[in-house]
């Protein structure tokens, strides 16, 4: 498209923090350290984790650059970035998270295919934009529409990035149209992160942005939203992120026997200690983060110092001097909550952390009842281990 460019190789990748884990050159794709992670509230943009399925796009003319609106409307239209700033501005704190994180400890137990995530593929931050339902309302569409007069029903987002899985095509995916048109889905335009401009690696300079879902229903470098019949097509709705059972191996499956994954379970990683830990006997700070899809909060965070025998509750907090109250209007509803526990350790032990969110759902016990083929929403209880130093 004009304005913005997919290169079809890695010579122009920008710069990144050297203290970022990498997990795969190219297409770059890393996470940051656990410390790092959980260090603030908002995530810095150098630290927020790096998703990519190829070249990092180049815009070579920002005046030139639109995207456009079309498919199944009475009317289609090509909206420049001043077009898109004119619309009502809004902040929504979400965590992004992408659907193989904690890939390596689901591998652990069998092998799966995808890039070796830690507890670290995923950040918050604050994402400044339009509301998606305010630039529909362009085209025709009033909010919480479900269907149009021509039978769309889904949104279907388009990059510009190269993909070998799209055999050189753009990355694409989509979202229900009653989602997009909610104005209390907050499905963004973005082009603002963490009050700046959006940088290349998180889709400068236009992207979407979809809380409580998958991070790979957030497309960047947007350049085309269709509205369409039935969902995407594209590989990555199609043929990838979708949860299948244990049962299911690369002989058997059927891509078409399950739907695409759209909101994720309740989650929760310790990231103030390592899988492996040597330390002193005494006190312990046990911290990390918690979150579920959907928009529902956190209920509690579970401690146990003894393998799982007994608990204890971690607190969990949000924004400086507000107290977190699950699904209450003073809690960021899209985002992760932070935890933290001191403990008293005497033994060599497992630490454990278990989550519930506000609709009662809890983390599964063992990852061997959620293994699957492409190793996605590993939400077991996670696990560490502490031995005391000689």
């Amino acid at each position: 498209m004009q304005g913005l460019i997919g290169p079809p190789d890695y010579s122009q990748e920008p710069s990144r923090h050297p203290s970022l884990r990498i997990n795969a050159k190219e297409p770059f794709n890393a996470e940051p350290t656990r410390e790092n992670l959980i260090s603030s509230y908002i995530t810095p943009v150098e630290f927020f984790f790096k998703r990519n399925h190829g070249p990092i796009p180049l815009v070579d003319d920002i005046s030139s650059y639109n995207v456009s609106i079309g498919g199944l409307i009475a009317k289609s239209i090509q909206l420049s970035l001043d077009d898109i700033k004119k619309l009502p501005k809004h902040n929504v704190t979400a965590t992004l998270q992408c659907a193989g994180n904690r890939r390596t400890a689901m591998s652990n137990k069998k092998e799966v295919r995808g890039v070796g995530w830690d507890v670290a593929a995923l950040s918050n931050a604050i994402w400044g934009g339009a509301k998606l339902c305010d630039a529909f309302k362009l085209v025709g569409i009033e909010y919480n529409t479900k269907m149009t007069p021509s039978g769309g029903k889904h949104v279907e987002f388009i990059s510009v990035d190269q993909c070998k899985e799209e055999d050189g095509g753009p990355y694409k995916a989509s979202i229900p149209l009653h989602q997009a048109s909610n104005p209390f889905s907050d499905v963004l335009l973005a082009y603002e992160m963490n009050g700046e401009v959006l940088n290349r690696d998180h889709g400068y300079p236009l992207r979407v942005v979809v809380p409580g879902v998958i991070g790979a229903r957030s497309v960047k470098w947007l350049d085309q939203i269709n509205i369409i019949e039935e969902e995407c097509q594209g590989f990555f709705m199609a043929k990838d992120y979708k949860m299948f059972p244990p049962t299911v191996n690369w002989d058997n499956i059927i891509w078409s026997t399950r739907k695409p994954q759209m909101d994720f379970p309740v989650q929760c990683a310790i990231c103030s200690l390592e899988d492996v830990n040597t330390v002193k006997p005494g006190q312990v700070t046990i911290a990390g983060y918690a979150l579920s899809g959907g928009g529902r909060g956190i209920e509690r965070v579970d401690i146990s110092v003894d393998g799982g025998k007994t608990w204890i509750e971690a607190s969990t907090h949000q924004k400086d001097d507000v107290q977190y109250i699950p699904d209450d209007i003073s809690s960021d509803k899209w985002a992760w909550v932070l935890f933290k526990a001191v403990v008293d350790i005497t033994e060599d032990t497992e630490i454990i952390a278990k989550a519930v969110d506000s609709s009662a759902n809890v983390q599964p016990e063992h990852v061997e009842t959620i293994w699957n083929l492409r190793g996605i929403l590993n939400t077991s209880w996670h696990r560490v281990r502490l031995q005391i130093a000689p």
